[in-house]
């Protein structure tokens, strides 16, 4: 009779076990649905605190991405051909670009850093750059846009055919992450002069950059970008925040949501309003 009461007792123990171990993981599920639940319904309504029909509840928050601030780590890192946009222009709550705010960018050069710590220079799928600025030359009238493009290659043997820039010497560090690579894009003062004095000066002279990474097929690298002291970027996106609870169990959910903007096909194609002649 001992034996066959330890041996019940220890079934027991492992079907309670077991029983416990099931509820934690479908409250960690349910858990994990309404955190992204939340995140759906901000994208769409802004910030909320909801319920789900298995009682699971979120509370979701939005704020800007890299608001105000003078540098900051883009949020994904790029594949060769991928691109990424920074905007020198404020947005109003129905998408449009303003500077009403007073919060466009007017700074005078921008330096980009790409590459995870450590890539060396010399391989051949060590990741070059493309930075394309889209200015106005007259300040608000989209009817002047221009484009001044500048790439930048760290491989030495692939610069003898594709004619890119070097970049400069060093490495930088951006909110604590360091990157293998860097190059300054000066709009006015020395350097490159690419830029009417009018254009980086004013606000709603630059709107954008678009940055892509060529070359490195094999994985993606970080990019950041940084502007000098004391010109600050406009707010980027939104972050949206997420968790989501069920019983004892918690999840969190961030996205990182971008204005929007071209897809990415129109950098390669030629747009004109009139016939093209080759």
């Amino acid at each position: 009779m001992s034996v066959v009461l330890t041996i019940v007792l220890s079934i027991l123990a492992r079907s309670t076990l077991d029983i416990g171990i099931s509820s934690r993981s479908e409250e960690s599920v349910r858990a994990f649905s309404a955190a992204e639940a939340g995140i759906e319904q901000a994208l769409v309504a802004g910030p909320l605190t909801g319920s789900l029909d298995n009682n699971a509840t979120f509370n979701a928050s939005v704020t800007g991405f890299s608001s105000g601030v003078s540098e900051f780590v883009l949020p994904s890192n790029l594949y060769s051909g991928e691109s990424t946009t920074v905007w020198f222009v404020s947005h109003n709550g129905d998408g449009s670009l303003t500077c009403a705010d007073g919060a466009c960018f007017t700074g005078d050069q921008i330096q980009v850093c790409w590459g995870k710590e450590g890539t060396s220079a010399g391989l051949s799928l060590t990741p070059a750059i493309e930075v394309s600025i889209i200015y106005l030359t007259s300040a608000g009238d989209y009817s002047t846009a221009q484009i001044a493009r500048e790439v930048s290659d760290p491989n030495s043997d692939r610069r003898g055919s594709n004619s890119f820039s070097s970049p400069d010497g060093g490495t930088c560090q951006v909110n604590g992450q360091n990157f293998a690579f860097k190059k300054t894009i000066d709009f006015g003062n020395g350097g490159l002069k690419i830029l009417p004095a009018a254009v980086y000066k004013q606000p709603n002279g630059l709107q954008l950059a678009r940055i892509s990474l060529l070359y490195n097929t094999d994985m993606g690298h970080p990019v950041s970008i940084i502007g000098p002291s004391g010109s600050l970027f406009p707010v980027q996106g939104s972050v949206i925040d997420s968790s989501g609870s069920s019983g004892s169990s918690t999840r969190r959910v961030e996205v990182t949501r971008g204005f929007r903007e071209l897809p990415g096909i129109f950098e390669n194609a030629a747009i004109s309003g009139g016939g093209i002649s080759l």
